[in-house]
């Protein structure tokens, strides 16, 4: 059984920074992206980064620049360290993963609340 165990989430101030670091228990065989989600009050899930296993990322535009996604694979483990926080930035935050092991998988982790407010 795989479980995705978030940490880092904050109340920090417009401008500051937080990093959410997201650990599997759980071994898992064939993973292959490991990404961070968000969702604010109202509005879908979006996807805010992504790591891929060839070591490339990508970033949603609105947090490009400012959020950096590093992933540490044979701990598997992923962080999203935060930077230059907006008060759009507030969300519940979740940590995915995916990949293939006889079929695809994916696994979620309970999400994390980040609050940027003044």
């Amino acid at each position: 059984q795989v479980q995705l165990e978030e940490s880092g989430g904050d109340l920090v101030q417009p401008g500051g920074s937080l990093k959410l670091s997201c650990v599997a228990r759980g071994h898992i065989f064939g993973l292959d992206t490991m990404n961070w989600y968000r969702q604010a009050p109202g509005k879908q899930r979006e996807v805010v980064a992504r790591a891929f296993a060839d070591g490339t990322t990508s970033y949603a535009d609105s947090v490009r620049g400012r959020f950096f996604i590093t992933r540490n694979t044979a701990a598997q483990a992923v962080y999203l360290q935060m930077n230059s926080l907006k008060p759009e930035d507030t969300a519940v935050y979740f940590c995915n993963v995916d990949g293939v092991h006889y079929q695809k998988f994916m696994y979620w982790g309970q999400g994390i609340q980040v609050t940027v407010s003044s």
